[in-house]
């Protein structure tokens, strides 16, 4: 199976286009704040990166810094002082959807390396070999 029909590729290549949104979404938001548009497009660039490299060569830590930027999204417009205009809606939806996506990635490469963790109930030890 190629690694771009592999399930756990799918949350690489949302994240991937919620990126290239979030990149045009200044010119189609008709956003005024300028630090807010220069967060936003430096911060999609950087998400667009990491996603093409993880659909190529998967590592962790290109999940996990996703993440980051998930969460850098979010507390951003409080960080860079645009609260309360619409980059600060697009940051934190956007940044909301790519941290959960990022951790679905993770928990899905986690589980596919990790079998026999997942299959066991719980409650009941699992014998190792």
């Amino acid at each position: 199976m190629s690694r771009l029909q592999e399930r756990e590729t799918a949350p690489d290549v949302y994240n991937l286009f919620l990126a290239a949104v979030l990149f045009v979404s200044p010119w189609l938001f008709k956003l005024t704040n300028s630090q807010g548009k220069i967060d936003l497009w430096v911060t999609s660039a950087i998400i667009v990166v990491l996603s093409l490299a993880a659909i190529i060569a998967y590592r962790d830590w290109e999940e996990w810094t996703n993440v980051l930027m998930g969460v850098w999204l979010i507390a951003s417009p409080w960080l860079l002082g645009f609260p309360h205009t619409r980059a600060m809606h697009l940051s934190i939806g956007f940044g909301i959807a790519i941290v959960l996506l990022a951790l679905l990635d993770l928990f899905l490469h986690y589980e596919k390396r990790h079998p026999e963790d997942m299959s066991a109930e719980p409650g009941r030890e699992t014998a190792h070999q």
